[in-house]
């Protein structure tokens, strides 16, 4: 009988392709230990991303290649994630109490953005994250709509607000200070004042992400959120045909121009299945999202079906991963949030909150 190493372990765990990684298990830096007792093995897995949809197949898959090597009669495997602090744009330091920051855009009003936030947030939690999100839109702010919430924040100390809280996420929004039907008829200065207020006197509680609802286009907003606000990454949604194309790759250049990683592209409304007869139809163009994705370089992290029933939970409250955690569209929503994680994963960790502050002191 052959001996048991741990580089033969290693070999074989290198044989097994985690599809969301993109990469080997090894390679990624993922199997923390590796326990040789006789022929029995036992793996150490931790991912860098919440992963809970897919433990089982990903536990099977490990105990497969490793009771595949020669002389292995079981392998047992301890499975779980961290998710770690990635570095943003130079010159900024993360905001406490918040691990990545992670901007959802689009070049075009009208593509589902803001569905796609709040059910990517909810995705992340039932992935097993602590997620909060931040409606950057000002002048339409839709998710306290969305997350079912009405009524106003509370201050417990007279300077900051307590997040407001929902299926599990937390949230911060315009629309919670202000009457629904009140317009807000305010200037680019006051507007980038606002985020920022809403982004830093919040009191977010230990969250491994925060999405961030941009509002559309590449004005003030988003200028300010590249330039003051630390975010690690960048999901851009867009739908297929070509005027939605052509603004979303405005948004991507803008991005690429401040330094914030894409972590891919979401292709809303890709196709339409008819609610009478099944007939599937693509109403916006075919494959448009994806050559996009294709021509940068970058994901394409999925694509969702234009459905009825998606506006419909979204508007009610109860956004489809909580509608209905088990329907087409909640599993494409989840697979989407472990993609973009997996990529963020991959990224250089910020390790600024690891260094002391250096206090120069006359004496």
């Amino acid at each position: 009988m052959a001996e048991i190493t741990k580089e033969s372990v290693e070999a074989a765990l290198k044989g097994f392709i985690e599809p969301h990684l993109d990469t080997d298990l090894v390679s990624a830096n993922c199997i923390k230990n590796i326990a040789i007792d006789g022929d029995k093995i036992t793996v150490d897995v931790q991912l860098g991303f919440p992963a809970k949809g897919i433990e089982q197949e990903t536990v099977a898959a490990v105990k497969a290649a490793v009771e595949g090597v020669d002389g292995v009669s079981s392998c047992a495997v301890n499975f779980s994630w961290k998710v770690a602090a990635h570095s943003v744009q130079k010159a900024l330091k993360p905001i406490d109490n918040v691990k990545n920051i992670i901007a959802v855009a689009s070049g075009k009003g009208g593509v589902g953005k803001s569905t796609t936030s709040v059910n990517l947030a909810l995705a992340l939690a039932a992935e097993g994250a602590t997620v909060g999100i931040l409606d950057a839109d000002i002048y339409g702010p839709s998710q306290p709509r969305m997350l079912g919430i009405s009524g106003k924040p509370e201050s417990k100390d007279g300077k900051t607000l307590e997040p407001m809280v929902s299926y599990n996420i937390q949230s911060m929004s315009i629309g919670y200070l202000i009457d629904e039907e009140t317009p807000m008829i305010w200037r680019g200065p006051m507007v980038t004042q606002a985020l920022e207020q809403l982004l830093n006197d919040t009191q977010w509680s230990d969250l491994d992400y925060m999405i961030i609802d941009l509002p559309p286009g590449t004005g003030d907003t988003q200028l300010t959120l590249a330039q003051k606000v630390p975010v690690a990454g960048a999901i851009i949604v867009t739908t297929p045909q070509d005027i939605a194309l052509l603004d979303a790759r405005k948004g991507f250049k803008m991005f690429e121009k401040v330094e914030v990683p894409i972590l891919g592209v979401v292709e809303n409304m890709s196709t339409h299945i008819c609610s009478e007869c099944g007939h599937e139809e693509h109403i916006f163009g075919d494959g448009g999202g994806k050559r996009m994705a294709e021509d940068y370089g970058v994901q394409c992290l999925g694509s969702l079906p234009l459905e009825l029933r998606i506006r419909e939970e979204a508007d009610s409250g109860k956004p489809t991963v909580v509608a209905d955690p088990e329907a087409r569209a909640s599993q494409i929503y989840r697979e989407i949030a472990r993609k973009a994680a997996a990529k963020l994963s991959r990224q250089a960790k910020n390790y600024s909150s690891k260094f002391p502050n250096i206090v120069i002191q006359n004496n």
